[in-house]
Order: structure tokens, then sequence, then C-alpha cells
């Protein structure tokens, strides 16, 4: 079983079936050459064609970058996908289904109460950011922020109206554990009060996301009042902010295909650059870059730029984060903004 998820057979049967020609086609103005089919390279410029795909045996090459390899690896390096990303990407071309195995139960895994009252989490949010007047004040200061409805409704962006209980009492007639929710963050209790309270009130609500795309957190930014801009989820069983990047998941891809990624300083940064149309962006978690999260950033590229403010906070933290990024074995430039 290939990366412990998709089973071999079928990994085979998408690799019968697909037609390298037409997929590389897509992309690439192919020129028939006797059996083979032959056009300027797509991973290096060059104006005499050294790039052929053989049909027969399922595979390209260029003879002059050298890269090679099959219908997988060509979706890989064109499109910026890992290995099980092209195969169902390349399956979805094919008519195949790709069925994929996990080694533990979903019904048996200790942390699925934790994925299902996150999940849970985000729909409500988005509920209450989309409802008429319960939303009016965040959708506004979106709004004046450059965030449309389509951008957040693509980022999952939400809000926890200013109430004691609401995400509580819902969470409840759902039949949510109450004690999943105080470890989540989602509840706190205090010294003064033995009924637990929802620990996001007034807030526009960033979900955090994992590689594979669940919501494993949350940022949450204060719409008025003297409490903290930005609060975060604590560290719970299925997030450790000192190893996740806010974006990673939407923008792993870009980053593989730009060969750089854009670190910012918050949430609100991240998505104004994405709806902007700087897609290969991520942005810590309201710490200082860790050396475990710039090891993650590895896996996708070598080159890192640091989009952070020009006060003095944001300068020291610029250098800082340039170390870390250094000793990762990372090549680090800045963006000085005025």
């Amino acid at each position: 079983m290939a990366d412990g998820l998709i089973p071999q057979s079928i990994i085979d049967e998408v690799r019968v079936r697909s037609d390298l020609v037409d997929i590389v086609g897509d992309s690439v103005s192919l020129k028939k050459s006797g059996r083979e089919f032959k056009a300027c390279c797509p991973f290096h410029d060059e104006k005499t064609a050294s790039f052929y795909v053989v049909p027969d045996k399922g595979f390209y090459k260029c003879f002059g970058c050298g890269k090679s390899g099959s219908v997988f690896d060509f979706v890989m390096e064109h499109l910026g996908m890992d290995f099980v990303e092209a195969v169902e990407h390349v399956a979805g071309r094919v008519g195949v289904e790709v069925r994929r195995e996990h080694r533990v139960r979903p019904e048996d895994d200790p942390d699925r109460p934790y994925y299902e009252i996150a999940a849970f989490a985000q729909s409500w949010f988005r509920e209450q950011l989309i409802a008429e007047d319960v939303g009016a004040a965040a959708r506004s200061y979106l709004e004046n922020r450059g965030i449309d409805a389509a951008t957040a409704e693509r980022f999952g962006i939400g809000y926890a109206p200013d109430e004691w209980r609401a995400f509580r009492e819902a969470a409840l007639v759902h039949g949510f554990d109450e004690e999943v929710m105080l470890v989540s963050g989602l509840l706190k209790k205090s010294e003064k009060s033995k009924e637990p309270y929802d620990g996001f009130r007034g807030r526009v609500m960033f979900p955090i996301e994992s590689l594979g795309g669940k919501v494993i957190g949350f940022g949450g930014r204060i719409l008025e009042g003297d409490a903290p801009k930005y609060i975060n989820s604590p560290e719970t069983p299925i997030y450790e902010k000192g190893k996740n990047l806010y974006g990673l998941s939407w923008a792993k891809n870009t980053i593989r295909l730009e060969k750089c990624a854009l670190v910012v300083e918050g949430y609100m940064d991240a998505v104004s650059l994405a709806a902007a149309g700087f897609e290969n962006v991520v942005a810590q978690l309201g710490t200082a870059l860790t050396e475990a999260q710039a090891v993650r950033l590895t896996r996708y590229t070598t080159r890192v730029v640091l989009l952070f403010d020009s006060d003095k906070a944001g300068l020291k933290a610029t250098f800082k984060n340039g170390d870390i990024l250094l000793e990762a074995g990372l090549r680090p430039a800045v963006v000085s903004l005025p």
C-alpha cells in the first residue's frame, strides 16, 4: 500500500488507464514525432524541443533538464501536488474511484471527538457570520478589510456572537461532550461561574486546518472592546501551534509551483494576500516561527520570503525568524513594507 493510504492495486489501475499524452497535453503543446510526442519543456526555458512523451511506455523525458517520470510524476511536478493528490487527480480524469485504507477505523480513533467538535464549530461560526442580523458587524469589518463574502466562504471564516453561551447550547443540543469542548478551548470555566461559557465571543473566527484540510483549531479577532485583539485555541490532542502554519493546507501546492513561500504574521494578512492572488502565503500562529514550522516548509520549497510589519517589533521578529529558516536549510528573503 503506497503512502499508507491508497492500495497499490488502485494505483496500478489508475496508471494503466491514464492517457499521459492527454494529461500532459492540457498544459503543453505536444507535436507527434513518430510514435512519440515532443514539445518545449514545461520545466525549464528552451527554444528547441527536447521534451518527449512516450505513450507506449507511459513516461516522459526531457533531454535538456533531465526531468522524467510517470503520469503521477508529471502531475506532482507541474501542478504542485503530493503523490496521493496526484493519484486522486488522475483517477478523477479516468473514472477510477479511489478508496483509501486506514489502519485505524474512524470509530476507534481517540482524536475523533476533537475533529468532530472542531468541524461543528466551524460550521456553526459560518452560520452566525451569514445570519442577517447576528453577523452584520462582522461582515462589515471583513468588507472594510477587503474580504468579500466569496473570500470569507472560501477560507471558512465565521463569527462567534458576543453571547455567553450561544455556542455551548447549540453544541449540547447536538450531543457534543462538554469536556472535549473545554479541552478544545471552545468553552471555558471560571472560579466565579461553575457553568462553562463560550471561549470565543464577539470575534471573527479563522479556522486553522491540518495539512489534510481538517479543522484543528481557531483564531479569533475581537471586533470591539478592551479584550486581547486575538485569542487562539490552546494546544489539544489534534493541534500543536508550534508545528502548524495557518493556510498551509490550501497554499502548499502553489508553494511547490512557485518554489517560494510567503510568511506573514497573522490570519488577516494571509487571507488578504491570498484574496489578492498571492496563493503561496502562510501565517504564524501567535508565536515566533519555530524550528518545526521551518522544517515543515522544507517539504515544499527552499525559498521563504518574510513579510512582517516594519516597526521595531516586526523587524526583530524578521531577523529572529530568518535565523531559524537558515538553520533549517531554507533561503530566507525579506520584503520591507512601508
